[in-house]
């Protein structure tokens, strides 16, 4: 049997941030076991590539959800990375720090540390901003340095693996009446939402580096894969964790046709998500007692919170002809996609290099909230989605068009992920229970009542020829949640599966990520996150990798 000092389960967002940091020890022998393949495909990497990820079986798990009842009895589809780098390798590259009162809202949820201060030294650590003109500026010192020549004008620069990028003179110049609009309803608009003031219009902020995507296994796994202490094993599904005397010892998964077993000496790290890392403590014995019961499984620890929690972002799209060119004018034909692909080959620009999330940002619904409520999206081009199995790409419609869209920030509803049998090759059963709460049903209103505003500005109705799918101008408010329960969707962040707090009657690990009831075991993904961060959840997630690798390198020293 093989041993390693650490083994990391998961090689996705948090597992490569963890590979990367921890290996860097080099008396740690780490072992790291991915369910997916290589990132080895093109449209990992170019950020546009995202369209092409979407439906793609070899690169993304495209998990279905149990019919919801609050969203008119549809199921829904979850794409989930199935590749190294997780789904921060097939999303859309907003990077969103959250608010300063998400973090804080985790600590008063128990998560003892995990504060706004915290939260933002960890995050200045990680990261190197990179400006429109190529500069790369150190958050934690303010210090510059040029990304084509490399000379730094400061020997004290901290520069993190983690790339920010402002793109915003590469939008498209429609995105102007979208900041005219924002203006116009006395909103702000600034140039990073992630630093104060936070809200208002903004271009988003992407994880891009030379035109490429940035992901946490490129930023911090592949530089550290020439490291000789450190193992990934790839297309290796974990089926459970086994314990002695409660302590988490070795870890059993398929890999090649054949079933493995491997040890570990020190610790054992569960990074699989927030689907996949219930999943698989409820496999290993860790869970609700009865639920364990019904499909043979011997409880080893029963925390009924291991599944539960599992909180998520809805959102909804409102679709509008356009009177002028947008990206659907380029991307809808043969040579405008040639055109696009001979830029992006020669100059790692343009459309290609971009998110299709262009511009958006935080926004109270209306100036009584105490908090920014929705989060805005603008994009300078249409689509058609197919479902799942019937069509594996996102289609640009054939006129110019935009979509206005949004996703309340805070949901309080609380859905569940339960495994289905104690096969690892079964998707668990995803319930998401959306829409639970009366609360929710008003953010989504007030929400829609914010799309419909900016839509109804003169800057907007400068640029709209006209609404098409549904006119969110004619609508009542019952219409508006009507609209919202047969159309809208995940945006693709759930979390909160194995939250953290302080002690096992709430939660499932402690601060420092350890799962309540055994020993050697931690959970270090989007799943331990207590409450949902107002926006993006990848970002988070690699800075919650980092803090607790840096923890834990601290401690061992």
């Amino acid at each position: 049997m093989d041993v390693f000092d650490t083994i990391i389960i998961g090689a996705g967002s948090a597992g490569c941030v963890l590979a990367g940091q921890l290996s860097a020890d080099k008396s740690r022998q780490i072992l790291l076991l991915e369910a997916g393949g290589k990132d080895t495909s093109p449209w990992v990497h170019i950020p546009i590539g995202y369209g092409k990820t979407f439906f793609h079986p070899d690169l993304n798990w495209q998990y279905e959800t149990e019919p919801e009842p609050a969203l008119d009895g549809r199921k829904g589809y979850w794409p989930r990375g199935k590749v190294v780098g997780g789904s921060g390798a097939i999303n859309a590259m907003i990077y969103a720090r959250g608010l300063p009162h998400d973090f804080d809202d985790w600590q008063d949820a128990g998560a003892a540390g995990w504060n706004a201060d915290t939260v933002t030294a960890a995050y200045d650590a990680m990261e190197t901003h990179i400006a429109v003109d190529g500069t790369e500026t150190s958050p934690e010192t303010g210090s510059k340095t040029s990304s084509k020549s490399g000379s730094k004008t400061s020997s004290k620069i901290s520069m993190g693996p983690m790339t920010v990028q402002d793109v915003s003179d590469q939008t498209h110049p429609v995105s102007r009446y979208f900041f005219d609009a924002a203006n116009e309803l006395n909103y702000p608009c600034h140039n990073n939402y992630n630093h104060p003031p936070y809200e208002g219009a903004i271009t988003y902020r992407i994880n891009t580096k030379n035109g490429r995507r940035n992901a946490s296994s490129r930023a911090f796994l592949k530089p550290a894969l020439r490291r000789s202490n450190l193992t990934l094993r790839v297309k290796a599904q974990v089926d459970r964790i086994h314990f002695e005397e409660n302590r988490a010892v070795a870890v059993s998964y398929i890999w090649r046709g054949k079933r493995h077993m491997v040890r570990a000496k020190t610790d054992i790290i569960l990074s699989a998500g927030s689907i996949a890392s219930p999943a698989i403590l409820q496999r290993s014995g860790i869970g609700d007692g009865h639920l364990l019961n019904q499909h043979g499984i011997t409880p080893v620890v029963d925390n009924p919170n291991v599944g539960a929690h599992m909180q998520d972002h809805l959102g909804i799209n409102y679709y509008f002809k356009a009177n002028q060119p947008t990206l659907n004018n380029v991307l809808h034909s043969w040579p405008g996609r040639i055109k696009l692909a001979l830029q992006y080959a020669l100059t790692r620009r343009g459309p290609m290099a971009l998110s299709v999330n262009q511009c958006g940002g935080y926004f109270r619904s209306n100036a009584d909230m105490k908090r920014p409520d929705q989060q805005i999206y603008f994009n300078p081009v249409t689509y058609t989605t197919t479902p799942a199995g019937t069509r594996t790409i996102i289609n640009t419609d054939p006129f110019p068009g935009f979509i206005i869209g949004f996703s309340p920030t805070r949901p309080t509803s609380r859905g569940q992920i339960q495994i289905a049998d104690a096969d690892p090759t079964s998707k668990p059963r995803i319930m998401p229970n959306s829409l639970a709460t009366n609360q929710d049903c008003q953010m989504v209103v007030d929400g829609a009542k914010l799309c419909r505003a900016f839509a109804n500005t003169d800057s907007m109705k400068r640029l709209i020829d006209a609404p098409f799918h549904a006119d969110v101008s004619q609508m009542s408010d019952d219409m508006m949640l009507d609209d919202f329960r047969k159309r809208s969707g995940t945006v693709f962040h759930p979390v909160g599966t194995c939250r953290m707090g302080a002690d096992a009657k709430t939660a499932v690990v402690d601060h420092t990520m350890r799962v309540f009831g055994v020993d050697g075991l931690r959970v270090v993904d989007a799943s331990v996150f207590p409450n949902i961060t107002s926006a993006n959840t990848n970002a988070p997630t690699m800075m919650l990798a980092w803090r607790v690798a840096q923890q834990m390198m601290e401690n061992r020293s």
